[in-house]
């Protein structure tokens, strides 16, 4: 059934031409040399090669291209989607003003507002960390530290520093409740 179709055709055709052809021995070598071997010269293999190269590099520009323009519109599709998102959920916000959620969602404008607040706390954070009460209770510990080191055997004698570095601890802490009301 299927043999005949698996069965290399032995269908050569022979031309036998009228007239009779010469070719010269050099020729005759040169294909004979051609057929044992079946090498690309050096300089068609360097031009193949260079032609391969520049279509790569085509191809893969205009691949970089196709990616660029397609995370665009990704990019462009996301961030409409994002203020839709946003625009609807301010609507339910303004709709229900009176039942505010602790995590409800919050405009742009909003989150910069508080982003604001926080640099200003952040900011009030590092000056009251650099204020002179605070480097007044770093010297009394480098002096609680430095007795401990002085009186390895006997260190009950520097009770006297540990009272005035809590005394110090004691009177920023109190300072700093104070402020928060």
């Amino acid at each position: 059934m299927g043999a005949s179709q698996s069965t290399p055709q032995q269908d050569e055709k022979i031309f036998i031409p009228d007239t009779s052809l010469h070719f010269s021995e050099d020729v005759v070598n040169q294909l004979a040399d051609n057929q044992a071997s079946p090498d690309i010269p050096r300089d068609r293999q360097l031009t193949i090669d260079a032609h391969i190269r520049s279509r790569i590099q085509s191809e893969l520009g205009r691949l970089h291209q196709e990616e660029e323009r397609v995370r665009e519109e990704i990019e462009r599709a996301l961030e409409k989607e994002n203020l839709d998102r946003e625009r609807s959920m301010a609507g339910e916000e303004s709709a229900s003003d009176d039942t505010a959620a602790a995590g409800s969602v919050k405009s742009s404008a909003a989150l910069t507002g508080d982003l604001d607040e926080l640099r200003h706390k952040i900011e009030k954070y590092h000056t009251r960390q650099s204020s002179e009460e605070l480097a007044d209770v770093r010297a009394k510990g480098e002096q609680v530290v430095s007795c401990y080191k002085s009186n390895p055997a006997t260190p009950l004698d520097c009770w006297k520093a540990v009272e005035e570095f809590k005394v110090s601890v004691s009177q920023v802490e109190q300072r700093y409740v104070d402020s928060l009301r």
